[in-house]
């Protein structure tokens, strides 16, 4: 019934996992509203969608629009778009723990996070750490259900420029896969789509107050959904 539907608002749905992740919730027979945060216009209509216009620094204009059970967050830029740290610590830190705080303050009692693979506050690599800080202050807003999601490398189709690196890694990664199996297989790469898809399953059921998703935890919530 009605009544029983959730409402999500994402931020990040112009990328490549929220892309992915708006038409996933927008799907969703679980869900009657979704509210799509973006930059501009993201020439999408459906029944369900809202799309609100804003970003880090109007956010806070946005608040009284901010309401939703579930907030997805699959917010982050990369070193070619962003090649200076402090507006890369801006969009990978800041913008993601300022969306959750206000999502919370608004009644969201869920939220589910992106990050990365081995994501450390202490780490000394600049990546890592961020995506730990990140991590750590999303935590302590203390929601009642935090997801977090830690893939390795998102291979797939891009719309975004990459670094040469990056590019090269991406092409490659697939082929690497099978290399990748130790420490329970956390360094394969996955799609875009189907983090987006993990990160939906696990919204049907959250029984932990924080519950850390690696590869092999998304792939048993990918599997699930295939069998049912």
């Amino acid at each position: 019934m009605l009544s029983h539907m959730k409402k999500a608002i994402v931020f990040g749905s112009s990328g490549y996992v929220g892309s992915h992740l708006l038409s996933e919730l927008l799907n969703s027979s679980d869900y009657e509203q979704v509210t799509a945060v973006a930059r501009k216009s993201l020439n999408i209509t459906h029944p369900k969608l809202r799309i609100l216009i804003g970003d880090y620094d109007s956010l806070t204009d946005l608040k009284s629009e901010i309401a939703a059970d579930e907030v997805f967050i699959a917010l982050g830029t990369t070193k070619a778009k962003s090649p200076v740290e402090a507006e890369y610590y801006k969009v990978d830190h800041d913008y993601p723990v300022l969306a959750a705080k206000i999502a919370k303050e608004r009644g969201a009692t869920s939220v589910f996070l992106v990050t990365a693979v081995d994501a450390n506050p202490n780490a000394k690599f600049f990546y890592v750490r961020t995506k730990g800080e990140t991590e750590r202050d999303v935590i302590a807003l203390n929601f009642e259900h935090t997801n977090i999601f830690r893939p390795s490398m998102i291979v797939g189709d891009r719309k975004e420029n990459r670094s040469l690196l990056e590019g090269a890694l991406m092409k490659f990664w697939p082929a690497l896969n099978p290399l990748l199996a130790w420490k329970d297989g956390k360094y394969r790469g996955i799609t875009g789509e189907d983090v987006a898809k993990a990160m939906i399953g696990s919204a049907k059921n959250q029984a932990d107050k924080l519950k850390i998703y690696e590869w092999k935890e998304m792939h048993e919530l990918l599997q699930e959904q295939t069998k049912s």
